[in-house]
């Protein structure tokens, strides 16, 4: 078995490493396979199932039928869109990203005057950026906060307000992932959340120091088991009633007003995590310690699937671009949680992937690379 059926998709570029994917019995191709799977798909009966949830939603007449969380992002402005088509009465609530870009504010601005009520939560500053700080030198990543939020904060307002049910988008795991096909239609659980919620198997409890209370962490907290329990809440990806595409998602949006960027700020689709200054793309550059992959290879994996480009350009176009290190973003991001880049090197350094990485002549390699003659 040669190089690529060991460590990279055969009909992708996505490899071995990346968190929730599988391979097939062969080990040559990844669940993107499973994508075929998609031109099987009944979108009819689908949207029929769907169509059955909202008028037992609406049967509830609750003052609104679902949460919607938004970042005013393409996707969140897809889902507004699809659920008004649909007259589901919708309350859009977001966490909001404590380096907000100005395009961002303005497609989520957008997105409030499709037609719905909108809670903008800013987290304690203070408490975010120590919190944000500690995730990131303990298990090196940023984000780990801004998940527990954007998970908790519908979750808890959806209990306190009672509304029966929250959409969400596409579902990454089965998107980027595994070939799993999870939350259809469920109860919110903890599991769920430690799984598929980008926190690192930990919860806001988990956190708590002599420097962090439960206190100051209460709004990233998940409901009780008990709590749980009580609640007549469920939750759905949309895209799994309807063919999600980013491309797609982004054409609909854009036909009500979104705005995508002149340029990508990470990855290849300049309509994409473009609401955020720097906490995302230093998230997805740190899989390149982690995992040996970034953001790029994950959205040319999707134009791959999506039939809009074969392996070979992909490769090309990885090539072509080369070395990603968001320098301005890092430099960014230290000056926020107060650190210099010597102790940011120091800390993701901690994180490389002894596994994948080698140490050639002085220089970090990974072996069996998918491009023989990178510049390291």
């Amino acid at each position: 078995m040669n190089k690529i059926a060991k460590q990279y998709c055969a009909n992708c570029v996505l490899p071995r490493t990346r968190p929730n994917i599988n391979f097939d019995l062969d080990g040559r191709n990844c669940n993107c396979i499973f994508s075929s799977k998609n031109k099987n798909i009944d979108w009819t009966l689908r949207e029929k199932q769907f169509r059955k949830i909202v008028n037992k939603i609406k049967g509830k007449n609750k003052a609104y039928d679902c949460i919607i969380p938004v970042s005013g992002g393409k996707d969140s402005t897809w889902q507004v869109i699809k659920a008004l088509e649909y007259d589901l009465k919708i309350l859009a609530v977001t966490w909001k990203t404590p380096v907000r870009t100005e395009l961002g504010q303005k497609n989520l601005e957008n997105l409030i005057r499709l037609g719905v009520d909108h809670y903008d939560i800013s987290v304690n500053p203070n408490t975010e950026k120590l919190f944000t700080k500690k995730t990131f030198i303990k298990m090196g990543s940023p984000v780990i906060p801004m998940h527990m939020a954007l998970h908790a904060i519908p979750v808890n307002l959806a209990r306190k307000l009672d509304i029966p049910l929250i959409i969400w988008g596409e579902n990454s795991a089965f998107e980027y992932g595994s070939d799993i096909d999870e939350l259809k239609e469920f109860t919110l659980t903890r599991e769920w959340l430690m799984k598929y919620g980008v926190t690192n198997g930990t919860i806001a409890e988990d956190w708590v120091d002599e420097e962090l209370s439960i206190k100051d962490l209460e709004i990233y907290r998940w409901p009780s088991e008990s709590e749980q329990k009580e609640m007549d809440l469920s939750a759905i990806f949309l895209g799994h009633f309807f063919s999600w595409d980013p491309r797609r998602t982004f054409e609909i949006a854009s036909q009500s007003g979104f705005e995508s960027a002149k340029k990508p700020l990470t990855g290849l689709y300049e309509f994409a995590d473009i609401d955020d200054e720097f906490l995302i793309t230093i998230h997805h550059w740190i899989k390149w310690y982690k995992f040996g992959f970034t953001r790029l290879w994950d959205n040319l994996s999707i134009e791959i699937r999506n039939n809009r480009m074969s392996r070979q350009d992909a490769i090309k176009i990885i090539e072509r671009i080369g070395n990603e290190e968001p320098t301005k973003e890092i430099s960014e991001f230290c000056k926020y949680i107060g650190i210099n880049l010597e102790e940011y090197f120091t800390i993701v350094e901690k994180f490389r992937n002894k596994d994948i990485w080698k140490k050639n002549q002085g220089k970090w390699m990974i072996k069996n690379f998918l491009i023989d003659n990178w510049d390291w």
